[in-house]
């Protein structure tokens, strides 16, 4: 790096870390606080944590003089969302026994536990490594959990997509070796443990790793339940025959912005072109390396790879991939997205295997009453011999269910009050509702989400009804804060916490996730969202034209225009 950059502070503690070990170890042992040291809650992330406190008690313990309740936020990688019956039961254990007893299915397919104090740190991680699982990269300026459509009945090319999931994934984990000597005491069963000798080189990302978080998704047209084009790089499947050719490939996607700050933007990623399935681990990697190389190290506000390529200009940084390749990518090729949603219930695949998608309000695995959601999937996880499949989504599908545990499957739901058809309970909104996790324990929240959604759906529902709308999928989408953690900006309701009960309004994206949304009204509280969306509502159960989405409607009547680009999305 130039000396004449003038570096962030994340940069500084990136360089002087070791690694990514700084003084973790002392922190974590430190009794006198349930805090970090300051330069450690960076370092922590790229290890798969976040320190957080419970905002809700934040003024009654500094009246009691007494520092926030400290816990930890754990983010457990699940590449392409796979988990067997095996590793959900540990992470059913421990987020009872460390956590605060509810799981979070996140919008990037991985296993949250929240509430994990510092002293049970270690444990914790040890014990969903003994499983096969980590938290590595989980957060952090590195590439995250690599997402794809875990929906195994929907293509044949699946599994072929699903093994080149696992490949990036694990060509993309960092090689040092400070997570394994932090937690694990210098072991790991899991196979991405770093070779001998590697544990201090990283031949990817370097010493600083990247200027900011990175993000992979890949889907199988015609579903775009990962959002592809919210990440950084989006790969989209191209089939013949039932055999995988390759992907077309998309870079620059981003969901964040920051409010008050226009030259901040959402950002859909660009089609750059074609590579054969057997390039697309070297494609990524050369990628990652530019962004590396080019991304801001100065501003972390403007450090994500849809400003460098704004910045250099999508031609520029085309030259720039196909010199590191060595060849060209060829032309993009023809394909088609139709959604962006889950499809619940029962379902066969092409091989005859028998799936249950489940909707999970929030992506919270919980027990509440008469909905006891945890305990039925604890007691369906000791018998069931397929998967446990998280999808972009926040819900749950359990994955080749074995034909004479189908009816057993069935009871345990039953009996603990679990629809097993959502489309049956739940209305069209409902079920595409996504929420981050926001207030109480997110440090960056403004107002809630998760924990609020579910009342405001309730009158939102009313309005549904009314208008015989009950069915229709449409697309909301809540955060609480710009941050887009829930993908508000691909919400063809999208709505962003400003303040406590205060939120900015978005409305038309597209339904199968290939345009972000608008803003229309700002600062509303709940009887103004209601109010403003009960006219809109009404006048597309009425005047809609056949097959058309709440998003494209919005836009033909002129109530927001088209978001081209993100550079145009504040205008």
């Amino acid at each position: 790096m130039a000396d004449t950059i003038k570096l962030s502070e994340v940069e500084h503690v990136k360089d002087a870390s070791n690694y990514l070990r700084g003084t973790l170890a002392e922190s974590v042992k430190n009794p006198i606080t349930g805090a970090l040291f300051p330069d450690d809650t960076h370092l922590i992330k790229f290890h798969g944590s976040y320190q957080q406190t419970d905002r809700d008690l934040d003024s009654e313990r500094k009246h009691q003089k007494l520092e926030p309740l400290y816990s930890f936020m754990i983010r457990v990688r699940v590449p392409g969302g796979v988990a067997s019956s095996a590793q959900w039961l540990r992470m059913d254990e421990l987020a009872d026994a460390y956590g605060n007893h509810t799981l979070k299915l996140t919008t990037r397919q991985a296993f949250q536990l929240h509430g994990v104090l510092k002293r049970d740190l270690k444990e914790t991680i040890q014990g969903f490594n003994d499983a096969l699982l980590d938290s590595i990269a989980g957060c952090g300026d590195v590439n995250r959990n690599v997402m794809f459509n875990p929906n195994p009945h929907q293509s044949r090319v699946h599994e072929q997509v699903y093994a080149v999931t696992q490949a990036i994934s694990a060509h993309l984990t960092p090689r040092t070796a400070a997570y394994w000597e932090l937690w694990l005491n210098g072991e790991s069963a899991y196979s991405c443990v770093p070779n001998e000798g590697e544990g201090d080189f990283e031949p990817i990302y370097g010493k600083t790793y990247l200027p900011r978080k990175f993000k992979i998704a890949l889907a199988v047209p015609p579903y775009n339940d990962t959002d592809i084009f919210a990440n950084d790089l989006g790969l989209i499947a191209i089939e013949e025959h039932g055999e995988l050719l390759g992907f077309n490939v998309a870079v620059g996607g981003g969901m964040g912005m920051t409010f008050g700050m226009p030259d901040t933007y959402p950002r859909l990623a660009d089609i750059i072109g074609y590579i054969p399935a057997d390039q697309v681990v070297d494609v990524c990697e050369k990628i990652v390396t530019i962004q590396r190389d080019w991304g801001n190290r100065e501003n972390r506000k403007f450090s994500r790879l849809k400003y460098t390529l704004d910045r250099v200009g999508l031609d520029v940084f085309k030259q720039e991939l196909n010199h590191r390749l060595g060849f060209a990518l060829e032309a993009a090729r023809p394909y088609t997205f139709r959604s962006s949603g889950d499809a619940f219930g029962w379902s066969t695949g092409p091989d005859g295997a028998r799936h249950l998608t489940l909707f999970v309000e929030g992506g919270r695995i919980q027990d509440l009453p008469g909905n006891q959601l945890k305990t039925a999937l604890r007691n369906i996880a000791h018998f069931h011999t397929g998967d446990f499949r998280l999808t972009g989504n926040q819900n749950l599908i359990l994955a080749n269910v074995a034909p004479e545990h189908l009816l057993s499957i069935q009871a345990i739901l039953s009996e603990n009050g679990v629809p097993v058809e959502a489309n049956e309970v739940h209305t069209g909104l409902r079920r595409g509702a996504l929420a981050c996790v926001a207030l109480n324990t997110c440090s960056l929240a403004f107002a809630e989400a998760e924990r609020y959604l579910p009342k405001l759906l309730d009158r939102l529902e009313q309005v549904i009804r009314q208008q015989g709308l009950s069915q229709d999928e449409i697309i909301l989408r809540m955060t609480g804060c710009p941050n887009g953690c829930a993908r508000p900006y691909l919400g063809e309701i999208g709505l962003v916490g400003r303040a406590v009960g205060r939120y900015n309004l978005y409305l038309g994206a597209a339904f199968n996730g290939e345009r972000l949304n608008k803003l229309y009204r700002e600062m509303l509280d709940e009887d103004g969202i209601v109010q403003e969306l009960t006219p809109l509502l009404a006048d597309y159960a009425q005047n809609r034209q056949p097959q058309e989405s709440f998003g494209d409607f919005l836009i033909r009547q002129g109530y927001v225009q088209p978001t081209t680009h993100g550079l145009n999305f504040h205008q």
